[in-house]
């Protein structure tokens, strides 16, 4: 089988090869653009990814034979433009958990409105990282990148790729341990003053 980079030098002389690319990626690209803005911007997103890398091919780095973090790449800065989609996106999801309810039983409602509460949670810290430190988490947690592939992806330095990814786990953890500490204390609280 050829590798990415092969596609691309063919698709020069005969464009139609460039399918080719689009017909081993499409897919994971997709679901990367859905996960971080919706499915109702990934569509577009997706078809301009593919545009893009099609009008720059000549361009495209053919040390390297595999094109997904590229494509990634050329996403993650199609995605800027929709950043507000992608809070929106990010608020609707924790709406949307806070809203399910289960009328299945007690044990299955406790365990949804935990879950609710951990998904609102998650949402809300992963809007407050700084743009580049999320692009840099959801390319690791979401498209399942290499630090050396996020760092091609970008266009930053593999180290920018650690601390970026080091900061964002680090701020994630403290927020969580700030959460937990603040629930644990407020229901000390409540249990003092029902007792």
């Amino acid at each position: 089988m050829s590798t990415d980079s092969d596609v691309i030098k063919r698709s020069r002389d005969s464009p139609r090869a460039f399918g080719d690319l689009f017909h081993r990626h499409a897919v994971v690209v997709h679901r990367y653009i859905a996960r971080r803005a919706g499915t109702e911007v990934a569509d577009e997103v997706m078809s301009e990814t593919f545009l893009v890398a099609f009008e720059r091919r000549e361009r495209f780095d053919h040390t390297y034979t595999d094109a997904r973090p590229w494509l990634y790449g050329i996403a993650t800065t199609l995605l800027a433009a929709h950043r507000r989609r992608e809070a929106r996106h990010l608020n609707a999801l924790a709406r949307a958990a806070e809203r399910e309810d289960d009328d299945d039983g007690l044990g299955r409602v406790a365990a949804r409105a935990d879950a609710t509460a951990d998904i609102r949670r998650i949402a809300v810290r992963i809007r407050a990282l700084s743009e580049g430190d999320r692009d840099v988490l959801l390319l690791h947690a979401w498209a399942d990148l290499t630090n050396e592939q996020i760092a091609t992806a970008l266009n930053i330095p593999v180290g920018t790729v650690r601390s970026r990814l080091s900061r964002a786990r680090q701020t994630l953890r403290q927020s969580a341990a700030g959460t937990t500490s603040k629930e644990t204390d407020h229901g000390r609280v409540d249990a003092a003053a029902t007792a």
